[in-house]
Order: structure tokens, then sequence, then C-alpha cells
């Protein structure tokens, strides 16, 4: 004889669902802390440069609203479009160069064979490493009286190349050191992409004699696209934003050769007191990352909606 349920009182019929919103909320709560600290140290600054940016500083003092004279002197400073252009060239470059090498090392070690962990940790080891002792790695390895790099070239019957001497060697030698240290990124998202590709096609592809480069162009390739894809513009984001290589190698020299907007805008607010003017700069550039920003979230779905 089956027991009948036995009816909630109607105490515990009022708890539950108070209880259930508890349960529901806590994880909310968790997020406070972590809200609290974000928006100190990247809210509330980014308030204060966009508030500087429309203010007018006389000698590192704000002396009233600036209106748009701040983004009007930068858009009509012919400095600041070279530094735009200095920007774009070398991100440009360092993408390609970095796209590729990636995904060549991440093709290369992606079978499990002899001794290709060590290799993979050698891969990557240079992105673990603070750009700013990067950047002091470098400036040893360049330097023309103890580094390393003009004895190999003399050893090899060429001339000391003086990389930080000359604005064009410098910044070649500021695209080295950043193709250095960042292709381990995109290395990593190709080799996590080439891992979870489905291998029918490409098994269908070899059964109809299609050689290894016809499979690696017409198959493999792209359906790595979205996962290459979303690695170039997260890198993108970031390569417009490089400073502290550069600071610590050239500071944006010799001359402007090196000079990106993030040094140009620094220079402007710390070296020439144009603290307004040098927000507007930064405003400006956070704007260009943020639009960046919104094309990778879009990237992303696409991929998932690609990958499902």
């Amino acid at each position: 004889m089956a027991t009948p349920n036995p009816t909630p009182t109607p105490g515990a019929a009022r708890s539950a669902p108070w209880f259930a919103r508890v349960e529901r909320g806590f994880p909310y709560v968790l997020l406070i802390p972590a809200a609290i600290a974000l928006l100190a140290v990247s809210v509330f600054p980014l308030y204060q440069g966009i508030e500087a940016s429309f203010t007018q500083f006389v000698f590192g003092r704000p002396k009233g609203s600036a209106g748009f004279d701040n983004y009007i002197n930068v858009f009509t400073d012919a400095t600041f479009w070279d530094s735009m252009w200095t920007t774009v060239r070398f991100v440009s470059i360092v993408l390609v160069i970095e796209t590729v090498l990636g995904l060549a090392l991440a093709l290369l070690v992606q079978r499990e064979l002899k001794f290709v962990r060590v290799f993979r940790m050698s891969i990557i080891a240079p992105m673990t490493v603070a750009p700013v002792a990067v950047g002091v790695i470098w400036r040893l390895m360049y330097a023309s009286d103890t580094g390393i790099v003009d004895p190999l070239f003399v050893a090899l019957g060429q001339k000391a190349p003086e990389v930080l001497s000359h604005p064009e060697t410098a910044f070649w030698g500021l695209v080295v050191v950043d193709v250095w240290e960042w292709t381990p990124l995109l290395f990593l998202l190709a080799l996590a992409g080439l891992q979870s590709l489905p291998q029918e096609p490409l098994e269908a592809a070899v059964v109809d004699g299609a050689g290894p480069f016809r499979v690696l162009r017409e198959h493999t390739i792209p359906l790595l696209m979205p996962v290459l894809a979303v690695g170039i513009v997260l890198r993108l984001i970031d390569a417009i934003g490089t400073f502290d290589q550069i600071f610590v190698l050239t500071r944006g020299g010799p001359g402007t050769s090196t000079q990106l907007i993030s040094i140009y805008a620094y220079n402007t607010a710390f070296n020439f007191t144009q603290y307004g003017q040098g927000a507007a700069m930064l405003v400006t550039l956070f704007v260009l990352v943020f639009a960046l920003m919104m094309v990778v979230l879009r990237l992303m779905k696409r991929a998932q909606r690609v990958a499902g």
C-alpha cells in the first residue's frame, strides 16, 4: 500500500522560493569584489582619461575646459599621422610574419614525434617573458659594444648593422623582437585549431588523390580560418598598443622611425606636458581598439556557428 506524499507545511512552502532566489543570486555576489577592482583599475582611469582629453593644461596644470581643441590639434598634427602610419606599418608586418610562422610551426609539431614536446615548450617560452624584460634582453643583444648581433655579422664577413643606430634597421629590429615574443600566441591557436579539425574531409581528400599541399590549401586552411581570424584580430588589438619593448629599446628613435602612436602619446603627455592632447590620442586609440573588439566578438560567434 503506497504511502501518500506528506503535505509541505506553509512555512516550508514560503522558505523554498526564498532559498532558491538566494541560490540564484549568490554567484553574482561573488563577482562584487572583481567588479570593484575592475572599476578601480580600469573604468575610473578611463573616465579620467576621457575627462583629461577635454581639459586644457598649462605647464601640467588643468586650466578649464578645452572643448574639442585637443582632438582638433591631434587630427591636424602631422607627427600624429606619421606615428599612425608607423603603427600601421609595424602592425601589418608583424601580423603577416607571426601568422605565417605560427601556422608553419603548428603544422610542423602537430604530430607526436620524438622531442616534439620539448620543441613546443621552447616555442612557447618567449611569450612567458615580461615585455620589459624582453626589451632589456634585446637591447643588450643589439648593443654595438657588448651585444652578440654585431659580432655575429662581423664573423660572417658582413658589416656590423648597429641595429638601434639607424632608422630602418631600428624599425626592423623591433619587428624581430615582436615576432620572437608573440609568434607563440599564433602558434598555440593554430595548433589547437589543427588538433580540433574534423579528420573526415582531410582523409576523403587524400583518398581522392590530393597531395599534402593541396589538402593544406583547399581543406586545412579553410577549416582553420575561423580560429586564425580570431587570433589575428586579438594580436592586432595587442600590437596597436605596443609600448614596453619600444620604450626600453628605442623610445621612438632614432628620430621618429619607431615612434608608434602609443610612444607619441606618452611623449606628448609626459615630455611636453600636453596632457590633454596626449589623452586625446589615447582615447582615439581606445575607440579603435574597442571597434576591433567588436570584430573579435563577431568572429568568435561565426567560428562557433561553423563549429556547430
